[in-house]
């Protein structure tokens, strides 16, 4: 089992940046994927971005990409999320999450869910 910590959520005006984190402990050797899913208010949970254990390979939904970028310090079980030109619509809750891949992962399945971090973005 892996246990996933996010941090890093708050309040920011619409334009503006965060940084997301998520600390990874557990059996962290088992995890060959690791991402992020976020939730907003009334709607389904969806899939923003996920990268590979090695830490090289990406992907991100369409709806976040060229805003958005994830990486991976493996030294420290952590994954992040750059988000940068924050709009209202991303406002929502953001879950890390561990996958067997990436690809499954951009489908949903998802082995460990984080308890998820508020991100408020003001117009």
């Amino acid at each position: 089992q892996v246990q996933l910590v996010e941090s890093g959520g708050g309040l920011v005006q619409a334009g503006g940046s965060l940084r997301l984190s998520c600390a990874a402990s557990g059996r962290t050797s088992s995890t060959s994927a690791m991402g992020w899913f976020r939730q907003a208010p009334g709607k389904e949970r969806d899939f923003v971005a996920a990268i590979r254990s090695g830490g090289t390979l990406t992907t991100y939904a369409d709806s976040i990409k060229g805003r958005f970028t994830i990486s991976r310090d493996n030294a420290k079980n952590t994954v992040y999320l750059q988000m940068n030109s924050l709009q209202p619509e991303d406002t929502a809750v953001y879950y890390c999450a561990t996958g067997g891949s990436m690809s499954l992962m951009r489908q949903g399945t998802v082995g460990s869910w984080g308890q998820g971090t508020q991100v408020t973005v003001s117009s």
